[in-house]
């Protein structure tokens, strides 16, 4: 009996001994987070965690550390977590307007959205939650115009891009159609050539051969000149 009761008495101490030890990182980083000392802030709340993970208060704090360290991917994680704990109504809808504020930072305006209404579903009230879903409304709606407008452009430049292409494409065509001619040309140009070439010296030939009748014919006539006799 006395055994069992020392038993019960060391794990009482145990637990009392946890919970202290939890609720002095959470005090920690309280402070540090008081003093703007973000970094550490989170640390002492991701050490209350490890030694209690059910403790909420550390959960939400280290949310808002995340949050003013910019680390809105991890401060939205840690926000849904801790939303979707057993925790009390306040809580829960404080838990998703953190979450959503945290999406509307990391640039996610439909899902901060989804965050607002469920904030909004719990505490209907809240100005805030409502302030920021009309905002993440219109952010989403401007978004979705810009990319519209965008790709409206990006298929006007393709357009673009295309005519250019067959533009080029047909200069380079007709270039090449022109050089195929110009080469043409330079053929049969060539080949004229060579033929009065031919013609050429088949005239000089032909002109040779007279004059060589002419000298024949001139020296016979002066044989028979010679032969004369003056009487």
């Amino acid at each position: 009996m006395c055994r069992v009761l020392f038993i019960l008495v060391v794990f009482s101490i145990s637990l009392q001994t946890m919970g202290q030890k939890h609720k002095k990182f959470l005090r920690q980083g309280n402070r540090d987070y008081k003093e703007s000392i973000f970094e550490e802030s989170e640390l002492q709340y991701r050490k209350s965690i490890d030694v209690n993970p059910s403790y909420n208060d550390a959960s939400f704090n280290l949310g808002d550390a995340l949050y003013k360290q910019e680390k809105f991917e991890d401060a939205a994680k840690s926000f849904s977590s801790l939303a979707e704990n057993e925790i009390d109504k306040s809580d829960r809808a404080g838990s998703y307007y953190n979450l959503g504020n945290a999406l509307l930072k990391a640039n996610k305006p439909a899902e901060s959205i989804e965050a607002y209404k469920s904030a909004l579903r719990l505490d209907p009230g809240s100005m805030q939650a409502k302030y920021n879903l009309a905002y993440a409304q219109d952010l989403l709606q401007q978004q979705e115009q810009n990319k519209e407008q965008q790709d409206g452009e990006n298929n006007k430049d393709q357009q673009q891009d295309q005519e250019q292409n067959n533009e080029d494409q047909n200069k380079q065509d007709n270039q090449d159609q022109q050089e195929q001619q110009d080469q043409k040309n330079q053929q049969e140009q060539q080949q004229m050539t060579k033929e009065d070439a031919e013609r050429l010296l088949q005239a000089i030939a032909s002109d040779e051969e007279a004059v060589q009748q002419k000298v024949k014919e001139a020296k016979a006539a002066k044989q028979r000149v010679k032969t004369v006799k003056n009487w």
